[in-house]
C-alpha cells in the first residue's frame, strides 16, 4: 500500500514574517494527522528559516530545483549537497515553469535527477503535457518521451528512490482542472508504462498530481488509485489549505 505524499511548492512566494505563520499553522496542524507523508519546497534562501522551524516536526522539506554541477564558478546555482546541508529530503526537477522559462530539456532534466539520487535527495520528477499538446492528443506521447528520457539516462531501478508529479501544465494557475477522471488516465498510462519495465517499481512509487489541486477536490482525486497525493502550489500557501488537503490524503492512507 503506497503512503500518499503532499508536497507544497511555494514557488517565489513569501516572507519570513508569513513564512513564519504558515509554518506554525502548519505545524500545528499535522500534530494528529498520520498515513500520510508531508513536505514543503520553499525558496532557497528561506530553507534555513524552515528547517529551523520544522526540525522534529512530521514535515519534511525541500528544494524547487538543483545545479547540474555539485560547486564551482556556477553564479546563482545551488547543488544538491548545499541542500543536504540544510537538512532537505526532496527537490523538485522538471517543473513547467523550469522547462518552461528556462528552456530545461528532457536530458537535462533527466541529468537533474541524477544529480539529485547521486547526493541522496529524492527527486520529484514533474512531467507534463500543455493545453496545444493535450488538444493534439498528444499527452501520452509527450509524457511518455518525458519519463522515458530519465530512464534511459539513470535506470528505472532509479525511480525507486523518486517520486513523480503529472502536471497538466494546462491546468495550472488557469482556473482549469483535469476531472479526476482524466487525471486517473494518465497516472494510470504512468504507472502502466513503468510497469512495463518493473512492476515493483511501477506498484512502489509515489504518483502525485500537480494540476491545481485544492481542498475542494482533493478528497476526490487521491480517491483515485494511482493518484497518490499532490504536488500542490496556491493552496500551499494558506496553512488551512494545505492542512485540509493533507487530511484528505491521510483518510485514504
Amino acid at each position: 500500500m503506497r503512503q500518499p505524499l503532499v508536497a507544497g511548492n511555494w514557488k517565489m512566494n513569501g516572507s519570513r514574517e508569513g513564512i513564519f505563520e504558515l509554518l506554525k499553522g502548519i505545524r500545528e496542524g499535522v500534530k494528529d494527522l498520520a498515513g500520510v507523508d508531508i513536505a514543503v519546497c520553499p525558496p532557497y534562501i528561506y530553507i534555513p528559516e524552515v528547517q529551523g522551524q520544522l526540525h522534529g516536526s512530521p514535515v519534511s522539506w525541500g528544494g524547487q530545483d538543483l545545479s547540474l554541477q555539485q560547486q564551482g564558478a556556477y553564479t546563482g546555482e545551488v547543488s544538491g549537497s548545499m541542500l543536504l546541508d540544510f537538512g532537505c529530503k526532496y527537490v523538485i526537477v522538471g517543473h513547467s515553469e523550469r522547462r518552461s522559462y528556462h528552456a530545461e530539456s528532457d536530458q537535462q532534466v533527466a541529468e537533474k535527477y541524477q544529480s539529485a539520487l547521486d547526493v541522496g535527495l529524492v527527486p520529484i520528477l514533474c512531467i507534463g503535457e500543455t493545453l496545444e499538446q493535450r488538444e493534439q492528443n498528444a499527452t501520452e506521447d509527450v509524457v511518455a518521451r518525458q519519463l522515458d528520457t530519465v530512464i534511459a539516462r539513470c535506470g528505472i531501478a532509479a525511480l525507486k528512490n523518486g517520486v513523480i508529479a503529472y502536471e497538466p501544465v494546462w491546468a495550472i494557475g488557469t482556473g482549469k482542472t483535469a476531472t479526476p477522471e482524466q487525471a486517473q488516465q494518465v497516472h494510470g498510462f504512468i504507472r502502466g508504462m513503468i510497469a512495463q519495465h518493473d512492476s515493483a517499481v511501477a506498484e512502489k512509487i509515489q504518483i502525485l498530481y500537480g494540476g491545481s489541486m485544492k481542498p475542494s477536490n482533493a478528497a476526490e482525486l487521491i480517491s483515485k488509485p494511482d493518484i497518490d497525493g499532490g504536488l500542490i502550489g496556491g493552496a500551499a500557501l494558506k496553512a488551512a489549505d494545505f492542512l485540509d488537503i493533507c487530511k484528505a490524503a491521510s483518510f485514504q492512507a
